[in-house]
């Protein structure tokens, strides 16, 4: 028997360090020649490192986490035969040349399974960027370390420390307003009152939202009932004092980092401003009652890319990168218009180069192309990278406001929040009109106030009166 050492492979590109960021093996363990054995992570691309042999792992050279340079000792096999230990004697640990290495990686998507057995797979790419939210087509953000949004809901009671549900009960009606008088037949009334049950807090799932026996029984399992009257803990009052500490990894790390950079090296101002999108939203359902059979139907955002392209004309500044360390603002005549897409994996922004010269269906198709593209592990490093300005939406999520964080090193990126219809006063006269915001970043030292208020208000201007978005 014999050790056989695979080092980290050099990955191409002048990178000489890389993120370990999952171990699908652990000492013990058989492995099969092709058999993914890691994934290490470079600024953009998630590689998969299969081993090059059959053979049992004896040690793991690094922990998930670690920086690890190219052509550090990623991992060491018990092989039959001499192995390649003797190779490796004497020499120091450097690069080896390029194009070397012991494994031969593939790309994989940042978080996927550790798949079976297999032959290497062409590279694809990944990349982590900075921005706010997905933008409406997107689906919505599920982080690495999974965790969920939690709701609740506040209402008055008239008992002291009555026992009362945490949340309404899946499959069933939700709690009635405060003040609104609970139905409930009088047994139901007297076993409530000896649980210590405040029935005003319980949803009801009998006739006309009746509060019943299984309602009270179904509470009850729930581990949050009580008995003659005294408090008893459940499962929604119990206690905790458990603490879960989550490693940042992978492309997670990679967005902290850009976060982190783009608030550290950017003086960020923000600016809101209201638009009237209801002429705006009836062109875009007639375009697609029309024509989205045959062309794709069309989301807001095309529209929003439209306005913006014809507003840079005019503020040629804020399509631009600044190179801070050499004190050079690069202005573009292309618009490579970034957009936020989330995936399991993270945020991402995809690039639609050259936007200015594609019409709305154009737009919105590689839009829907570059999105899906992130969300399956797709995306090549060419389609994540080189983005003149950043569009950021969160749809349906949108909420009122928002201060989005600019995707360094450009110098703004223009946030969209969601449509609301309510009241408005048009020509003394009270109409219902869809309304909704837009909130931008801008780099304090590339672009003034004035510029930045103007900007906007161009695009305010071409998204209240769509025919300007079709104007030359």
């Amino acid at each position: 028997m014999g050790t056989h050492i695979i080092k980290m492979p050099d990955i191409g590109e002048g990178i000489a360090e890389v993120e370990l960021v999952e171990w699908h093996v652990k000492p013990g363990d058989a492995v099969v020649e092709d058999q993914v054995l890691a994934d290490v992570m470079t600024d953009k691309a998630t590689v998969q490192v299969p081993s090059p042999v059959d053979g049992k792992v004896v040690s793991l050279g690094g922990a998930v986490g670690e920086v690890m340079a190219v052509g550090a000792e990623l991992i060491r096999l018990e092989v039959e035969g001499e192995g390649n230990e003797h190779l490796h004697r004497g020499r120091r640990k450097e690069a080896p040349a390029q194009g070397g290495g012991d494994a031969v990686m593939t790309a994989a998507p940042a978080g996927a399974d550790a798949p079976a057995p297999r032959k290497a797979e062409a590279a694809s790419a990944q990349a982590a960027a900075a921005s706010a939210p997905p933008q409406d087509a997107q689906a919505l953000a599920k982080p690495q370390t999974r965790p969920h949004t939690e709701g609740s809901q506040a209402d008055g009671g008239s008992r002291a420390e009555p026992v009362r549900p945490a949340a309404p009960m899946a499959g069933v009606a939700a709690a009635r307003p405060h003040g609104g008088k609970p139905l409930a037949s009088p047994a139901v009334r007297k076993r409530a009152w000896d649980l210590g049950i405040e029935l005003q807090f319980l949803p009801g799932t009998g006739q006309a939202g009746q509060i019943t026996h299984a309602d009270l029984d179904r509470f009850l399992e729930r581990g949050s009932g009580a008995s003659g009257g005294a408090r008893v803990t459940g499962a929604a009052y119990a206690q905790r004092d458990d603490v879960q500490e989550v490693q940042v990894v992978g492309l997670r790390r990679k967005i902290a980092e850009k976060m982190q950079e783009a608030k550290r090296r950017i003086p960020h101002f923000s600016y809101v401003e209201e638009v009237d999108v209801t002429e705006l939203e009836q062109l875009r359902s007639r375009l697609n009652a029309q024509w989205g059979a045959q062309r794709g139907r069309l989301t807001l955002l095309p529209f929003l890319a439209r306005a913006m392209i014809i507003a840079l004309r005019d503020f040629p500044h804020i399509n631009a990168r600044y190179d801070d360390d050499r004190g050079v603002v690069a202005r573009y005549g292309a618009v490579h218009l970034g957009f936020a897409a989330q995936t399991d994996a993270g945020l991402m922004v995809p690039v639609v180069r050259h936007a200015e010269a594609m019409d709305l269906w154009a737009c919105g198709a590689e839009i829907t192309r570059l999105a899906e593209a992130v969300r399956t592990g797709r995306a090549t490093r060419d389609e994540l990278s080189g983005s003149t300005i950043t569009l950021s939406s969160l749809g349906a999520l949108g909420g009122v406001v928002s201060t989005p964080v600019i995707n360094y090193p450009e110098v703004a990126i223009v946030g969209v929040n969601r449509i609301v219809e309510r009241p408005v006063i048009i020509n003394g006269a009270v109409v219902a009109r869809k309304m909704m915001n837009l909130s931008s970043s801008f780099d304090h030292r590339v672009v003034d106030g004035m510029d930045a208020a103007q900007f906007i208000q161009r695009i305010r201007g071409c998204l209240e009166c769509p025919a300007m978005l079709f104007v030359d």
